[in-house]
């Protein structure tokens, strides 16, 4: 499996006479939707793809429930979810109240081994993602 990335030029709005440079940009080549995780699940078990689907929506469904009941989530060997607040700044300890709140955040920080595993990945040009599929008369 490869990632796959496209050259953009970009300038630095903070210096605009600088000339632009160019930068890698990852790009996606799909979503994997909840279905398609359920069945790419149930490849080397003996469970059925419904079972695998319900046990993603259950854990999504914890999850939510575990953040908004002021847990932190983690997932061994994926990471952890957590939830992060900015507010507006109150010039006493007592003016600090939850209508100061301005966006709650929910944040993911990857375990190592999560980072390891991306670190071996493979990049490879959008352009050859056009190019394999013309070769294989697609």
């Amino acid at each position: 499996m490869a990632l796959f990335y496209k050259s953009i030029k970009r300038g630095n709005p903070a210096r605009p006479e600088v000339p632009k440079k160019w930068y890698l940009l990852l790009k996606s080549i799909g979503t994997a939707r909840t279905r398609e995780i359920a069945r790419l699940m149930t490849g080397n078990t003996t469970m059925n793809p419904k079972e695998a689907e319900m046990a993603v929506s259950l854990l999504v469904k914890t999850m939510i429930t575990l953040l908004k009941d002021g847990h932190t989530v983690q997932l061994d060997d994926l990471g952890t979810f957590f939830l992060t607040a900015t507010s507006d700044p109150s010039d006493t300890k007592e003016e600090v109240t939850a209508h100061k709140a301005r966006n709650l955040r929910i944040r993911f920080r990857p375990d190592a081994a999560l980072r390891e595993e991306i670190k071996k990945a493979q990049l490879r040009p959008v352009e050859s993602l056009l190019s394999a599929s013309h070769d294989s008369g697609d």
